[in-house]
């Protein structure tokens, strides 16, 4: 049975990516689940696996191209011959003859080709009612719009098209748990597609608390040309989905950031002395390691801060899980690969899992699951340098913890100066939720813990 195998949906929040590398060519037998194409996403690289197998016929895509989920990768033929090829060919053929009866011209094209001609394709999309999942699946099944999909877009009005909105499945998720209404929101995306930030800004947008977004229109740049030589490079999938996603962030959650300075001398004696054990457990006994644990203890001891606010709802939704993420620095850009569980784990896990979780990221091996589910990020610049910063939240997260480069000064301590290391620490946070008293309790606990790291055991 001829079929057509389209991109799966990959995970929440992405859309389309960039092809890296197809492992298969015409006349390959494909083993079922092997991996079949290698995608670039704005969140990671990952392998595409084909679940049925069988045999290529041929190959639609190319390395470089830009596709869409639902959009159809490669033709092939079923290797056990059975009905659930994912095609626009015989099965469709088959499920035509069920729902209508059998016309001389629709008796034409039942030659086993698994092909149809315009004309038919055009009759089975004016005879069959669809639904909303059932849309999804024709508009993106094909590589290029027929001339019935344009007609049937010009024919119809926006607001009456009822169940065949154009949006992904990950975009209808975020729109129930939102509460907003797909028929109001207008889609950024190719052939007016709703994507997952259309959705978002549009609550944002509707939220009668938050601050006012700025227009999404792009705003017209001079020519550059007048002064100078210039040199244009496009958005990688990463830098885009940065740009798009901290501008959401920054015109939803008033930020205020709250500085402060810990002295960490004693945190440095202690791990100098317990930097051999870690080591021996395959991680390395960071800074950023002990804060992330210290960070989870804080979570369960001030709940404000594990927690995301749903403004169509205008409620708050508190977190019984502590996830943290880490902001990992990579060729592709920035990433925020999620530890799962942080308060159950000892800071020697946490010491070997942010190892390989970095590792993974600068690789591009991190797995969409990985950039998910975060309840707070931390985020350190200490080992390029810097003194403060307002590192911005990570939506729907409301607080990030930013850490910069210790430094050795003076401070006054029983009558006298003596030398201290001190670490930077700022808290910036969602004043929607969280006020600066709690703010300056929450980063108190903090540092207290790390001036005293033996403290957290009592």
């Amino acid at each position: 049975m001829a079929g057509k195998f389209v991109l799966p949906e990959l995970g929440e929040g992405v859309e389309q990516g960039d092809i890296v590398s197809i492992s298969v060519s015409a006349g390959d037998v494909v083993e079922p689940g092997q991996s079949v194409v290698e995608l670039e996403t704005d969140k990671a690289t990952v392998d595409v696996p084909f679940e049925e197998g069988g045999k290529i016929t041929e190959v639609m895509v190319s390395v470089g191209d830009t596709v869409e989920i639902g959009a159809p990768l490669f033709s092939y033929e079923s290797a056990d011959g059975g009905d659930e090829a994912e095609s626009e060919g015989n099965g469709d053929q088959e499920k035509e003859k069920k729902e209508k009866p059998e016309t001389s011209e629709s008796k034409g094209t039942g030659d086993g080709s698994g092909e149809e001609s315009p004309d038919q394709a055009s009759e089975e999309e004016d005879s069959e009612p669809e639904t909303e999942d059932s849309d999804e699946t024709v508009d993106d099944s094909e590589s290029e719009p027929s001339k019935g999909d344009a007609e049937e877009d010009d024919a119809e009005p926006e607001e009456s098209r009822e169940g065949i909105i154009p949006a992904g499945p990950a975009a209808r998720r975020v729109a129930r748990e939102k509460g907003v209404d797909l028929a109001k929101v207008k889609g950024s995306g190719k052939r007016g597609r709703i994507t997952v930030e259309d959705v978002e800004s549009f609550a944002a947008d509707s939220s009668k608390e938050s601050s006012p977004a700025v227009s999404a229109a792009p705003v017209k740049m001079p020519d550059f040309t007048k002064f100078g030589e210039i040199e244009k490079e496009p958005f990688s999938n990463v830098r885009r989905a940065t740009a798009k996603h901290l501008s959401l962030s920054w015109n939803t959650a008033p930020h205020v950031t709250q500085h402060d300075l810990v002295d960490v001398t004693s945190l440095e004696s202690w791990r100098q002395r317990n930097l051999r054990a870690v080591e021996k457990a395959g991680g390395k006994l960071t800074v950023t390691a002990v804060i992330v644990k210290v960070v989870a203890e804080a979570l369960k001891r001030f709940p404000k801060f594990n927690a995301s606010i749903d403004m169509g709802q205008e409620e708050v939704i508190l977190k019984k899980y502590v996830n943290i993420g880490i902001a990992v620095d990579t060729p592709r850009g920035l990433l925020v690969p999620v530890m799962r569980d942080v308060d159950r784990k000892s800071i020697t896990d946490i010491a070997v899992e942010i190892g390989e979780i970095s590792e993974r990221a600068r690789k591009g091996k991190t797995g969409l699951d990985e950039l998910a589910g975060g309840c707070f990020t931390v985020t350190n610049l200490g080992g390029i340098g810097g003194h403060f910063f307002t590192p911005i939240i990570n939506h729907p997260e409301v607080a990030i913890l930013g850490v910069s480069r210790s430094r050795i000064e003076p401070v006054y301590r029983d009558g006298e100066f003596v030398p201290a290391e001190i670490l930077p620490l700022s808290l910036s946070y969602d004043h929607r939720l969280i006020d600066g008293a709690d703010a300056a309790r929450f980063v108190k606990w903090i540092s207290d813990v790390l001036e005293n790291p033996m403290s957290m055991l009592l």
